[in-house]
């Protein structure tokens, strides 16, 4: 691919028209975490955290943003999405959250989009839970880790 798809002929921004594409799985694998202090992941990972369960409510995030995703990316297809899975993971030896989404649907486009919204917004959970305990987190490393389907088939990091 040598162009970008999202503008005409005029250099106009325009939603691509995907209805005379193949229905095809589509799968879409995008990962990254939130690094903290030693602290806080131990507040999250105790499950002292006097906001709840922090982990399973930033799950519900990134369960619910794959599912907004086209309300908040201007070009966005809205899909019908058959699963979305949000693993987060603790990782002290990293002092992090490693949180990975896992989205598919059959349809005429990918769910690359949706995949890393869950991710995103997860983390920023993690982040909205933890920041009167610790600012200075990061979100990191956030990416497409694989994609499968359609025309151009499977890529992976």
């Amino acid at each position: 691919m040598t162009q970008l798809t999202h503008f005409n002929q005029a250099g106009e921004a325009y939603m691509v028209n995907v209805g005379e594409k193949n229905s095809t799985t589509r799968l879409a694998i995008a990962d990254g975490m939130i690094i903290m202090q030693p602290e806080t992941l131990k507040l999250i990972m105790a499950g002292d955290h006097k906001k709840g369960d922090v982990l399973g409510i930033a799950r519900i995030a990134g369960i619910m943003a794959a599912k907004k995703t086209s309300e908040l990316i201007p070009l966005c297809h809205p899909l019908m999405l058959t699963h979305i899975n949000v693993d987060l993971t603790p990782l002290p030896e990293k002092n992090a959250v490693l949180c990975q989404a896992t989205v598919t649907t059959t349809g005429q486009t990918g769910v690359e989009m949706e995949a890393l919204t869950a991710v995103q917004i997860a983390l920023l959970t993690v982040y909205d839970m933890c920041k009167a305990v610790d600012r200075g987190m990061i979100l990191d490393k956030i990416g497409l880790k694989k994609k499968s389907g359609g025309k151009s088939g499977t890529w992976e990091r």
